[in-house]
């Protein structure tokens, strides 16, 4: 399973609310058929292969700028493990696990 965190702000919107781009952003993520979890600070995704990532990554980002937006500036963090199958809810279930 690969896992991948996005963040993405437009930035020149003159508003300091984004909740509608990220909207966007998680509306086009969806039409990928993604799993996904928000958080207050950015996006998290799985899914078994590469390809589908960066394809809900890029669908993301261009959605951002469908909303008259002159410059999108978005980080990426991907987890690729290919020993073991752990998806985002393992991950967190371990760690609580420990606590």
């Amino acid at each position: 399973m690969i896992t991948a965190e996005l963040t993405i702000i437009p930035i020149g919107t003159g508003d300091t609310s984004l909740s509608d781009y990220i909207a966007a952003a998680i509306k086009a993520i969806e039409k990928k058929n993604i799993k996904y979890e928000i958080s207050g600070m950015g996006t998290q995704i799985e899914a078994k292969d590469l390809e589908d990532i960066l394809d809900a990554i890029k669908a993301a980002h261009e959605a951002v700028f469908k909303l008259d937006c002159d410059r999108v500036y978005t980080t990426v963090k991907i987890d690729d493990r290919r020993d073991v199958e752990k998806t985002l809810k393992d991950k967190i279930t371990s760690v609580k696990s420990k606590l």
